[in-house]
């Protein structure tokens, strides 16, 4: 019997393409076929770390994206139909391939995203354990029986999928993130449409397709267009198959992608971006808290959503706690992401570079003090840890994509929490204290989707929903409220009598 995927169990890790991935994977992904775009310009990759040109891929058009979306619309109901026994195939075999391939995959993500070794793991690791909740996931979409004010009547209702979903990605986890809403999505019988960054046009999008191609998902159930919006406009929001738009990115473009889908009646879900804060309260063990701090804010260069943009310390622990922080920063290597050894690779590219180095340069000129400035080559940025901000400071209100740590002192409880919540983002933090039930309190004052009491402001877990508050997004992704995401509920009513009516 045909489970509704191809393949077979047991022989996909020895599939070909995964260390040739940017001679193989350039390319559009649509209808189960690779092919090459027909818009107007090409798409460069290069390595961040030190320039090489790693793929050329001519851009998706507004008929490529008509194209691929039609491809889904066609698949969708043959893929929703495959029992999900079945369907959850597929990603076991997904998870397989990915331990396969590991060291391919972790060369890419240093190639194309510039990440560590540390950060390659985490990454690959998150993916693996999306991927394991997928399985879950495809058996999870509950119906229910609810009472009728008739005796004869019966109310059913359903958790159908909404059919195709467009997905967005963002370049700073790629692999990741790609796959974060792709799985899930795919998992509950949708068929989706992926639109990876074009700074990571591999590990978001082609390597994505392969991954699921040799896994047996059938073709047309995933498609991927590696395009742009100066060729396509919103046509990949617009376009009317879409039922959801999942959007990873800044506030901005979030913004604009709301506006575009709400006028047209669709749902989104937008994870964007955050100015989080990690608060050292006077009782925290503050040997364990710079730890957390220096993580939270350099881990792959500071480009991460969850990361720590402000670290709050209690005046009266301030010295120490900075003393100890600048002196662990210091150690940081800068450099070749492909060296185990470094902890700060490049920047995604020269004009994240260059407008990170402006952001220092002017925050110091406007009065804050650097206990530690870091030196720009290319697109190696060194860390810099500022503090004596001035409170006016236009860098405390915003997401600091880069190397760059705020120390930032309060007197007391009230005052930390005035400061973290002084910001229009609230996508994570986290709080250290000796007495746990002190952090919990604290916690549930700052207002933000997520937070962590002596722990890291970096954590995602597959289980547990994810999002943020204000600014930093709207909707959750993770566990259960991927089915929220990616279902929609359908009322069945059946009447086993007879119905009365008025006329």
């Amino acid at each position: 019997m045909s489970d509704g995927t191809h393949g077979s169990h047991g022989t996909h890790g020895s599939s070909t393409g995964y260390g040739s991935c940017f001679d193989t994977l350039g390319a559009q992904y649509i209808d189960g076929e690779w092919r090459a775009g027909t818009g107007s310009w090409d798409i460069v990759d290069f390595n961040p770390y030190d320039g090489e040109k790693l793929a050329s891929i001519t851009v998706a058009g507004v008929d490529e994206i008509d194209q691929a979306y039609r491809a889904a619309e066609r698949a969708q109901p043959a893929w929703a139909a495959v029992n999900p026994y079945r369907r959850r195939l597929v990603f076991e075999r997904a998870l397989r391939i990915i331990d396969d391939n590991e060291p391919e995959l972790t060369a890419a993500i240093t190639a194309e995203c510039g990440g560590t070794a540390v950060k390659a793991a985490f990454e690959l690791h998150l993916a693996r354990e999306f991927l394991r909740e997928a399985i879950q996931l495809a058996l999870r979409a509950e119906g229910r029986i609810l009472p009728a004010p008739d005796d004869t009547r019966e109310n059913r209702l359903y958790r159908v999928p909404v059919g195709v979903v467009g997905v967005i990605s963002p370049f700073n986890f790629p692999f990741l993130l790609s796959i974060k809403s792709v799985a899930p999505a795919l998992a509950l019988g949708n068929a989706v449409v992926l639109k990876p960054h074009q700074n990571t046009p591999i590990c978001g999008g082609g390597l994505v397709a392969k991954l699921f191609e040799d896994a047996g998902l059938p073709g047309g159930v995933l498609n991927v267009v590696v395009t742009d919006i100066a060729e396509i406009g919103d046509a990949l929001i617009e376009h009317p198959v879409p039922k959801v738009i999942s959007f990873t990115g800044s506030d901005k473009v979030g913004r604009h992608v709301a506006t575009v889908a709400a006028s047209h009646f669709k749902r989104t879900i937008l994870e964007l971006g955050g100015n989080s804060a990690l608060i050292v309260l006077d009782d925290a063990d503050v040997d364990y808290a710079v730890d957390a701090a220096v993580f939270s804010r350099f881990i792959h260069q500071g480009q991460v959503c969850m990361a720590a943009n402000r670290v709050l310390v209690d005046r009266s622990v301030e010295r120490e706690f900075t003393e100890k922080f600048v002196a662990k920063v210091r150690t940081l290597k800068v450099g070749d992401p492909g060296d185990p050894a470094t902890h700060i690779g490049p920047l995604i590219n020269s004009g994240q570079a260059e407008a990170i180095t402006s952001l220092v340069d002017q925050t110091v000129a406007d009065g804050a003090t650097a206990l530690l400035r870091g030196r720009t080559d290319g697109t190696l940025v060194g860390p810099s840890v500022l503090t004596g901000l001035p409170a006016d400071s236009p860098i405390l209100g915003q997401e600091i994509f880069g190397p760059v740590a705020l120390i930032i002192p309060f007197d007391g409880e009230e005052e930390a929490v005035r400061l973290a919540n002084a910001t229009p983002y609230g996508l994570s933090g986290a709080v250290h204290t000796g007495d746990i039930e002190r952090g919990v309190r604290v916690a549930r004052r700052i207002e933000t989707g997520m937070i962590h009491v002596n722990d890291a402001t970096v954590h995602d877990e597959a289980i547990v929903p994810f999002g943020g508050e204000k600014h930093s997004g709207v909707g959750r992704l993770n566990g259960d409220s991927m089915v929220e995401a990616f279902t929609t509920t359908k009322w069945i009513s059946i009447q086993h009598g007879r119905s009365v009516f008025p006329f």
